[in-house]
């Protein structure tokens, strides 16, 4: 690989580094296992119509289906 000086330093060339898909990064996160986990929708509003059963059951975070994984793990590059 070329390396040229910069300044007092010596910088080896890269390859530009891929970037995180920044949307994704804030809505999904990846298990140490490899899974990736999604909050639930349907907790913003129209609350008081809905059971206290139902909305402690939303709190939790859901494992993501195996058929999106692939295409969000590609967005998360680093995780």
């Amino acid at each position: 690989m070329p390396v040229f000086q910069q300044g007092f330093h010596y910088v080896e060339e890269e390859m530009p580094k891929m970037k995180t898909h920044r949307g994704a990064a804030k809505r999904f996160k990846v298990t140490g296992t490899g899974k990736v986990m999604r909050h639930k929708g349907y907790k913003s509003h129209l609350l008081t119509g809905k059971p206290a059963k139902r909305t402690r059951s939303l709190r939790q975070a859901a494992v993501v289906a195996k058929t999106d994984e692939k295409n969000i793990k590609t967005l998360l590059p680093y995780s």
